[in-house]
């Protein structure tokens, strides 16, 4: 029997998690299946994944036909009502790994609308409706991690709410939402509230890094010699910042009482440029108390060839040379990890929550009675 190559991921600390969801994956066996014998043990959404699922064929129509006779008819109620089914019945898959791990894994994720990216008391408000909306223990609300993302996380974290901040790709913004979370922890421990049931991860982007860097580098002298390597080393030095913030005394005082690492997740991992390996996003980010969160095609790659090795905190002196030695061949590395790449990514995601309310609107003009 062939190996399977995500088992040994695990062994080295790394939790396998799924970017995509849909009414498919749910009701034809395939997440159970996963979850049952890949040891599959999340689930990432975002509005992309949403309008493709949502987009394609009619397996929602009757989902939407009983939000029309309910009387839901404004589309972003009804994604909101439709999605949240998704989300729960993909949670309650999860649940015995949320059981068995104490909390501490078994997560499905569901992100707040793109609209509210850069309003602090929005994504508050909204994260707290959406988390309800749920009703699973085992949700977390993904939050961008935008300026204004960072105050909403620690008030969510210090409220209780469970979230998965996404659209990190700068050191310096992820050390930010590190601190973010530490700070709403102690809180809630000032507080008198628990904080043994409360988890976060940290979504750091990788690919969109290297297809960014890439085109910055076209034509330059020593373009072979540094493209394709940005990303990982980028989210290496992202790792050794999660290496110090959770330890030490202050960090040791909140795991006294029962607090859970914010684990960094691997994000934007499936390789865009054909060019480079198919598992080259899994490979190079191998180790403890990570994520990484994988479409169909790298899942099917890393159960089949993945190199399981630790490799996620090897080479740290040699990711800050690459990262200089961009920068002195002209790259604006710090405006590209540290602005462009953010607000990309919720532009990206709000052209596909605007797609899919279109499309939602459409099918439920369509339901509605003549």
């Amino acid at each position: 029997m062939a190996t399977n190559h995500l088992h040994e991921i695990e062994a080295l600390g790394q939790a396998v998690w799924l970017d995509n969801i849909s009414r498919a994956l749910i009701e034809d066996g395939e997440l159970k299946r996963l979850v049952d014998e890949d040891g599959l043990s999340g689930v990432t959404s975002n509005p992309t994944i949403f309008e493709k699922a949502m987009g394609e064929g009619d397996r929602y129509d009757p989902a939407f036909r009983a939000a029309v006779e309910d009387g839901v008819d404004d589309p972003r109620d009804a994604f909101f009502r439709v999605g949240a089914i998704d989300i729960r019945d993909a949670c309650d898959i999860l649940k015995p790994v949320f059981e068995r791990m104490n909390g501490q894994d078994g997560y499905v994720s569901f992100e707040l609308p793109p609209d509210v990216a850069n309003d602090t008391e929005g994504s508050i408000a909204m994260a707290k409706e959406l988390r309800d909306s749920v009703g699973r223990d085992n949700v977390l609300i993904k939050v961008p991690g935008t300026e204004a993302g960072v105050p909403a996380f620690e008030e969510l974290t210090a409220a209780g709410v469970s979230v998965n901040v996404t659209l990190l790709f700068s050191v310096g913004r992820y050390e930010a939402i590190a601190e973010a979370y530490v700070k709403g922890l102690e809180r809630r421990v000032e507080a008198g509230e628990p904080i043994d049931r409360i988890a976060s991860v940290a979504s750091f982007f990788v690919s969109r890094v290297d297809s960014k860097v890439d085109a910055a580098l076209e034509g330059q002298e020593r373009e072979d010699e540094l493209k394709g390597r940005a990303g990982i080393a980028n989210a290496k030095l992202a790792y050794q910042a999660f290496e110090r913030i959770f330890s030490g005394e202050r960090w040791e005082k909140l795991e006294s009482k029962g607090a859970n690492f914010q684990r960094p997740l691997w994000a934007s991992t499936g390789t865009k440029n054909p060019e480079y390996p198919d598992t080259l996003y899994v490979d190079g980010l191998i180790g403890p108390h990570t994520v990484n969160t994988m479409p169909d095609k790298t899942l099917a790659a890393a159960r089949d060839h993945a190199t399981a090795k630790r490799t996620v905190d090897q080479g740290y002196d040699e990711a800050r040379r690459l990262i200089d030695d961009l920068k002195s061949a002209g790259v604006p590395f710090e405006d590209i990890v540290g602005t462009e790449l953010v607000d990309e990514g919720v532009a990206s995601f709000a052209k596909s929550f605007d797609s899919l309310i279109e499309t939602i609107d459409e099918k439920i003009r369509e339901t509605a009675p003549a």
